[in-house]
């Protein structure tokens, strides 16, 4: 299991959140642009750790693509002649990008005497790719149990080639999926702050002139929902789980937006935190701007 790593930009990224919070809370928790202003505090905190994730995603995919590279190198090479050991050491000086350091290491622990079969699972280790794991476990049976080691090597790295087509063609199919959640995302933040802003007043408008009139043709109270109608809920009261309501919606919706793309709920909450991001500042940004219903 990967521990968390947090880096400098992510701790002052959340001090400057809880600080904008603070300051928010002082001096003007009682007007509509704290919720907006807590919610660029939210941007500013978790925007560190969604570059990161960016970015981890992003050699993620690199080390697989060149893990391809690194295998089909490597079977030229046994295929010449040459010890799958050996191959290894003459291959190590090539580009692969976010493996060279991985691969680096694994020739170095090579030439050092250490065992293939050891080398290659701290190789797997250290790079924690599934895909890459699964490989190096058939390369390193195949070279203890003896045999045409360069077949193997040659079904390894078609088998690792499929694997990445298939990624990439389940990427392009569900692009419309994903574009879709987004559009679907937009419209429902639109229903809300239509509901808000043009709904909730022309209801409670309507709620308060029958209640008037109920209370004036038989001189009672009309009690609804435990609130008496002297203590009829207002419109902003109403509106108020709105917001929350996007905050759930934007991040599970993101989940499965991420699942459906990639194949990983994780890589779902880069997702998660563009549809909170947008439903957070344009709900408040609209409470600010459009004042109170």
């Amino acid at each position: 299991m990967k521990k968390l790593h947090i880096n400098k930009a992510q701790v002052i990224g959340v001090i400057i959140a809880i600080v904008i919070i603070i300051l928010s809370y002082i001096f003007l928790r009682v007007s509509s642009l704290f919720y907006f202003l807590v919610g660029i505090a939210l941007v500013i905190a978790g925007l560190p750790f969604f570059v990161s994730l960016i970015i981890e995603s992003s050699t993620s995919k690199e080390k697989d693509e060149m893990f391809l590279e690194f295998a089909r190198n490597l079977v030229e090479s046994v295929k010449a002649g040459t010890p799958i050991s050996k191959s290894i050491i003459n291959i190590r000086n090539k580009d692969y990008g976010a493996l060279n350091p991985y691969i680096n290491k694994l020739s170095n622990q090579i030439s050092m005497g250490i065992p293939l079969q050891n080398a290659l699972d701290t190789f797997a280790r250290d790079v924690g790719s599934p895909t890459i794991s699964r490989a190096v476990v058939i390369i390193s049976e195949s070279e203890k149990a003896g045999g045409e080691i360069e077949d193997i090597l040659e079904s390894v790295a078609m088998s690792v080639a499929q694997i990445e087509k298939l990624r990439k063609e389940r990427r392009a199919a569900m692009y419309t999926l994903v574009v879709q959640g987004y559009i679907i995302f937009f419209i429902f933040i639109v229903i809300m702050i239509i509901m808000q802003y043009k709904i909730l007043p022309i209801a409670s408008g309507l709620g308060e002139g029958v209640t008037n009139n109920a209370g004036d043709a038989a001189g009672i109270d009309i009690n609804m929902g435990g609130i008496m109608s002297g203590q009829k809920a207002t419109p902003e009261e109403l509106a108020r789980p709105f917001l929350w309501l996007l905050v759930i919606q934007g991040f599970f919706a993101g989940l499965v937006i991420g699942k459906l793309s990639e194949g990983k709920i994780k890589d779902g909450l880069k997702h998660s935190f563009v549809l909170l991001v947008i439903a957070i500042l344009i709900y408040t940004g609209a409470n600010v701007f459009l004042g109170k219903p």
